[in-house]
C-alpha cells in the first residue's frame, strides 16, 4: 500500500519528516517496505530561477539567435544566447544557469554548461514549457508577469512541492489502516496528537430533481447502502493538485470523476462507484443476486456467467456492477456523462472475497471490502466525493442522500485487565499509561475500576474483539522497542512423546546433508495432470492458476520441476530431499500423510582430471535409503522387486502389509511430463510409519566381539523367479546362532545362461562371540547351508 507524506499531514499537524514518519511507522506495526521521493515534474525543477532579460540584441553571427543580458539576481548579469523568436527585453522568464540538469518532455536530460555559440559566450538557457516539463508548448520561452519576482526559485513560484512515498507491507489484519485517514489515527495516536477529518459541513441538496430509487433485497450480503446523485457535471481532466495527489500514490489518472472515486478510496479508505444516471434503466437501483448462469460483461470486455452467489448492483432490467469488485462496460462514466449516480456501500467482506476469488478479479475496491470496511464512513465519503466532483466537475447535488441501513452495526464490547495486558507484554507499564494508549487509539472508555477498563471498540477496527487484541494494540503504540529484554529467561521441562519427531527429522537430515545431500521444499499446491488417483484429488475450490488447483499426492513430481529447473541451467548432478505432506480424499476423509523423499540424478562424481565422471544408478540409491533405515536402526524387514505406474523398476522394503520404503528410477511417462531428460532415482519413505517403528524399537547394547567374523562366498545359478531376500531366508533358517549377515556381490543375466536362469554371488559373514571359528566349523555350516539352498530353492553351486 503506497501512502504520501503530503496527503497524511492533511490529518495531522506535525514537523515530523519522512525518514522520522517511516521509522514511527514500523515501530507501531505498519512496516515501511521503502521511502521514495517523488516529484510531480521530473527534475523538480532544481536549478531553475527566475530572471529579468535586461538587453536583447542580434547575434553577430546567426541570423536566428539573440545574444540577452539576464538579471538572475546574483548582482551579475548572465549573457545568454537565444534562439526563440519570442524573446526580448524587459520580460520575466525562467533561467536554466550553469550546472543544472533539464529533463525535456522527449529526448534525454542534459545539463548546462557554459559555452561558446557562433562565437559568443552563453552562460545559461532561458526555457520553453516543454524543456523543463511545464507544458507541451515549444512556441518559444515563457513570459512570465511583470511582477514576477527575480532571483526566486522557478520551484517555489511554480509551488513545486517534493513529496515523499511510503510503500507500506500492510498485513491482511490491518484492514483499518489501508487508507490514509487511517495510517493517520495511528500516528496521531503514537504522537498524542489530534487528527483532522475532511470538513463536509458544506454538504447540502441544492435540487431534488434527479431521484432514482434504491431497493437492497439482499440485506446480509449488503448491509449498508448509500447514494447521491449529482447532475450536470462536465467529464474532463482532473486538475493538477489531484493529478499529483494519485500520481504519488501510483494510480493513473482517468478524468475528474473516476479521479475523484480514487482520491476519497485512498483518503478514507471507503470504495466508491460512479454510475452514468442515464444509463440506469428504469430510473431504479436494485442490489440482489442474479440467477446462475446470468451473463454480464465487465469494464475490461470480458463476458462472465455470474453464480448465484454473486452480489451485483442492478438496474430494472439487468446488473451494471459486481458490488465491491467490479464495473459493468456499459454503466460506467464516459466523457458524454452529464449526470451521476454515486455509491458508497458497505458489503460483506466473505461475500466480495468468494466473488472477487471466483473471477480473479483484484482491485483496490475487492482488496478493502475483502479485509472490512468501516461500516460508519460510508455516508462521510459520499458527501465528500459529491462535493469535490462539484468543485472540479461542475453541476449540482440533485438528490438528498439514500442511506439504506436497516441494522446498524455496533462497536465490540471488550473488557481488559491491567494485569493481563502487563503479563502479555511482559513489562510493568503504567495503568494511567495503558488507557491514555487505549483512549489515543479512538477506543471509548463506558466503565473503569481499578483493576481494568470496559471497552467499546470502534466498528473499523475489524480486528479487535478480544482482550488480547487489545493488548497487541497498546503493546503497538507503546513500542516494541521499548520492551526490555531480561537477562534471566525462564523455563519449564516437558514431557514429549517418544521419539521426538523434530529430533528425529533433524538426525536424518543431518545424515543426508553430510553426505552431499540438498534439502527442498516444495509448494503442495500442483497441478491435477500430475494426481495419479483422480478420486483421491483435493481439489483448490478457488486456485490461483490451473497450475496449482490440487494438493499433491506424492512429493516426486514438485521434486522432478526443481530437477528440470537446474538441469535447465546446467546443474545436472542432483542429490535432493525433502520431508512433506501428500494430500488424499479417501471416501469423505481428507488425510495427510507425512513422506520423505530422497532423489538422486546426474553424476555419483564430477568429471577431475583424473578420474572419470561416474554416473549415478540405482546402486547409490540404495546405499543412501540403506544408510537413513540403519541410522534409524531398523533392520529386520523384507524386499521385493516393484514395477508400476510410480517406478521404471525397483525394490520395496516391508514388514507384513506395512511398506517402509520404495525406491527405484522414475518413469519416462513422469519425466516427459515435467521436462526431465536425465535419469533419476527417487527414493518413498513413508515416514509416518519409520516414526512408529523406532517407537517400538528396543535399543540393546552390546560390547564388540572379541573374536574374528569370517566371510565365505558361493555363486549359483537360481531360477528367474528367485529373490535374494528367500535365498537370504533359507540361509538364516539353516544357522540361526553363527550367521550374522548376508549380501549380495553380483548378478548376472545373459545368454550364456541355461534359459530361465540367473547367477546370484552371495557373501555369508560368520561370527561365534565366545570362541574362534575353526575351518571344520566353518565347513560344516557352509555344507547345510548349500544342501539347503539347493533342496529348498533348486540352486546349483558354480
Amino acid at each position: 500500500m503506497k501512502i504520501s507524506y503530503s496527503w497524511l499531514k492533511q490529518f495531522i499537524k506535525t514537523d515530523k519528516t519522512p525518514q522520522e514518519i517511516s521509522l514511527i511507522l514500523t515501530d507501531i506495526g505498519l512496516e515501511v517496505e521503502s521511502l521514495e521521493k517523488v516529484q510531480s515534474i521530473v527534475g523538480g525543477l532544481e536549478g531553475l530561477v527566475i530572471g529579468h532579460v535586461v538587453s536583447c540584441e542580434q547575434h553577430p553571427n546567426a541570423d536566428r539567435l539573440r545574444v540577452t543580458k539576464v538579471d538572475v539576481g546574483t548582482g551579475e548579469l548572465l549573457q545568454i544566447v537565444c534562439g526563440a523568436s519570442n524573446v526580448g527585453a524587459d520580460q520575466k522568464v525562467v533561467v536554466a544557469t550553469v550546472g543544472t540538469t533539464v529533463y525535456p518532455n522527449t529526448g534525454e536530460p542534459f545539463q548546462i554548461n557554459k559555452s561558446k555559440i557562433r562565437g559568443e559566450v552563453s552562460e545559461g538557457m532561458i526555457c520553453a514549457e516543454d524543456e523543463i516539463g511545464l507544458g507541451d508548448s515549444h512556441a518559444g520561452i515563457m513570459i512570465l508577469p511583470a511582477d514576477t519576482p527575480i532571483g526566486i526559485a522557478a520551484k517555489t513560484y511554480f509551488k513545486m512541492e517534493d513529496d515523499y512515498m511510503f510503500e507500506i507491507g500492510l498485513t491482511p489484519n490491518r484492514a483499518d489502516a489501508a487508507s490514509h485517514l487511517g495510517v493517520a489515527r495511528d500516528l496521531a495516536a503514537y504522537l498524542r496528537i489530534p487528527y483532522q477529518m475532511p470538513d463536509v459541513s458544506a454538504f447540502k441538496t441544492d435540487t431534488e430533481n434527479l431521484n432514482i430509487a434504491v431497493k437492497v433485497e439482499d440485506n446480509l450480503a449488503c448491509k449498508r447502502y448509500s447514494s447521491v446523485t449529482i447532475s450536470g457535471v462536465k467529464v474532463k481532466s482532473s486538475p493538477d493538485w489531484l493529478k499529483d495527489k494519485l500520481k504519488v500514490i501510483g494510480i493513473r489518472p482517468i478524468n475528474n470523476i473516476v479521479d475523484v472515486t480514487n482520491y476519497v478510496l485512498h483518503e478514507l479508505g471507503q470504495p466508491l462507484h460512479a454510475f452514468d444516471a442515464n444509463q440506469i434503466k428504469g430510473n431504479q437501483v436494485v442490489v440482489k443476486k442474479c440467477a446462475e448462469g446470468t451473463p454480464f460483461t465487465t469494464l475490461d470486455g470480458v463476458e462472465r456467467k455470474l453464480s448465484a452467489d454473486d452480489l451485483m448492483i442492478c438496474n430494472a432490467d439487468e446488473p451494471m456492477c459486481i458490488a465491491g469488485v467490479f464495473g459493468g462496460k456499459t454503466s460506467g462514466v464516459t466523457d458524454e456523462t452529464t449526470n451521476i449516480f454515486l455509491e458508497s456501500a458497505y458489503f460483506d467482506s466473505v461475500s466480495v472475497r468468494k466473488t472477487s476469488k471466483r473471477y480473479n478479479l483484484k482491485t483496490d475496491a475487492s482488496f478493502r471490502f475483502e479485509r472490512g470496511t468501516d461500516p460508519e464512513i460510508s455516508v462521510i465519503a459520499l458527501q465528500r466525493a459529491a462535493l469535490l466532483i462539484k468543485e472540479i466537475a461542475g453541476g449540482e447535488i440533485s438528490s438528498s442522500v439514500s442511506d439504506i441501513y436497516p441494522v446498524k452495526s455496533k462497536p465490540f464490547d471488550v473488557e481488559v485487565s491491567y494485569a493481563n495486558i502487563v503479563k502479555l507484554i511482559g513489562q510493568d507499564i503504567p495503568a494511567i499509561e495503558i488507557k491514555s494508549i487505549i483512549i489515543a487509539l479512538g477506543i471509548e472508555v463506558f466503565a473503569e475500576t481499578a483493576e481494568g477498563l470496559s471497552l467499546k471498540v470502534p466498528a473499523y477496527k475489524v480486528d479487535v474483539t478480544r482482550e488480547c487484541d487489545i493488548t497487541e494494540e497498546v503493546l503497538r503504540i507503546y513500542g516494541y522497542n521499548n520492551i526490555v529484554i531480561p537477562t534471566k529467561v525462564n523455563a519449564s521441562l516437558a514431557y514429549t512423546a517418544k521419539p521426538n519427531k523434530e529430533n528425529v527429522q533433524n538426525l536424518i537430515a543431518d545424515l543426508l546433508t553430510s553426505n552431499g545431500f540438498l534439502e527442498i521444499w516444495c509448494n503442495s499446491l500442483t497441478r491435477s495432470a500430475y494426481s495419479k488417483k483422480t478420486d483421491e484429488a483435493v481439489q483448490i475450490l478457488n486456485p490461483l492458476s490451473s497450475d496449482l488447483n490440487v494438493m499433491r499426492q506424492s512429493l516426486l513430481q514438485s521434486a522432478l520441476e526443481s530437477v528440470a529447473y537446474n538441469q535447465n541451467r546446467r546443474n545436472i548432478d542432483l542429490k535432493l530431499y525433502e520431508f512433506g505432506k501428500t494430500y488424499h480424499l479417501i471416501g469423505d476423509q481428507y488425510i495427510e500423510r507425512p513422506r520423505l523423499l530422497v532423489l538422486i540424478s546426474g553424476a555419483k562424481q564430477t568429471e577431475q582430471w583424473n578420474q572419470k565422471s561416474t554416473p549415478s544408478t540405482f546402486y547409490n540409491l540404495k546405499s543412501a535409503v540403506d544408510g537413513v533405515l540403519g541410522r534409524l536402526g531398523l533392520a529386520n524387514f523384507q524386499s521385493e522387486e516393484v514395477k508400476d505406474d510410480n517406478f521404471a523398476y525397483g525394490l520395496r522394503y516391508f514388514r507384513g502389509n506395512q511398506t517402509l520404503v520404495t525406491f527405484g528410477a522414475v518413469t519416462a511417462t513422469d519425466k516427459k511430463q515435467t521436462g526431465v531428460d536425465k535419469d533419476v532415482f527417487y527414493a518413498d519413505f513413508d515416514w509416518a510409519y519409520l516414526l512408529e517403528a523406532i517407537r517400538k524399537n528396543k535399543i540393546v547394547n552390546k560390547e564388540v566381539a572379541k573374536y574374528p567374523a569370517v566371510r565365505r562366498d558361493l555363486s549359483m545359478l537360481v531360477d528367474q523367479q528367485t529373490t535374494f531376500d528367500q535365498l537370504k531366508a533359507i540361509a538364516f533358517k539353516t544357522e540361526k546362532k553363527l550367521l550374522k549377515e548376508v549380501q549380495i556381490f553380483d548378478v548376472f543375466e545373459g545368454d550364456k545362461l541355461p534359459q530361465g536362469k540367473k547367477s546370484y554371488a552371495l557373501n555369508f559373514t560368520l561370527q561365534d562371540e565366545e570362541q574362534t571359528l575353526t575351518d571344520k566349523q566353518i565347513d560344516a555350516i557352509m555344507q547345510k547351508i548349500i544342501a539347503n539352498l539347493a533342496q529348498t530353492a533348486k540352486a546349483e553351486i558354480r
